[in-house]
């Protein structure tokens, strides 16, 4: 199966078989039936799209309560290093990150459960980045922890004076004094 589990429980990676000739190529990005398969049960709701230029860091981003989403997050163009952190309390991985890098060459995709913060940052020229949601966006739902939190400790691949943040993402609280995720 193109799938492969992670060391965070329930986070998984989906390398997907990609067929190309002279012509291009060809893959499926998303089969329900295969996704079911590989153990991922999600609906998904909402399709979401988003160009950044290199530097630009978008997180660390979840949503709470009835609104927590799963994403299936992937490129489209560009290349990204995608970061997730677990924000479920009790869980055994509490607090742990686990980053990927995600690009239209390796076409791999991220399943992010519910209860996980999540960013990425732009590592190409420019990129395109996509996913689905299993929830609708609420705004007075939603949650941040500090992209450079010192507790959390996370290489984002780059040099922090070539980051580009939304004014937002620069104040998100440290990883334990967050909003909760429940």
């Amino acid at each position: 199966m193109p799938f492969i589990k992670t060391p965070i429980e329930d986070l998984i990676v989906f390398e997907p078989q990609v067929w190309g000739d002279d012509r291009g190529y060809f893959y499926e990005s998303y089969n329900q039936n295969t996704f079911r398969q590989g153990g991922i049960n999600a609906v998904f709701v909402q399709d979401n799209e988003s160009s950044s230029s290199f530097g630009v860091l978008r997180g660390l981003h979840y949503q709470t309560g009835e609104y927590a989403q799963a994403k299936l997050v992937r490129v489209a163009s560009g290349k990204v290093m995608d970061v997730v952190v677990d924000i479920r309390e009790g869980s055994a991985t509490y607090g742990k990150v686990h980053t990927e890098i995600l690009s239209d060459e390796n076409k791999k995709q991220m399943f992010v459960p519910r209860g996980f913060a999540h960013g990425f940052v732009v590592l190409s020229e420019q990129a395109v980045f996509c996913y689905k949601c299993d929830n609708f966006y609420s705004k007075e739902s939603e949650g941040g922890v500090l992209y450079n939190d010192p507790a959390l400790n996370i290489d984002w691949g780059i040099d922090p004076a070539e980051m580009i943040l939304s004014d937002k993402d620069k104040v998100h609280p440290v990883f334990g004094s967050h909003r909760k995720f429940s």
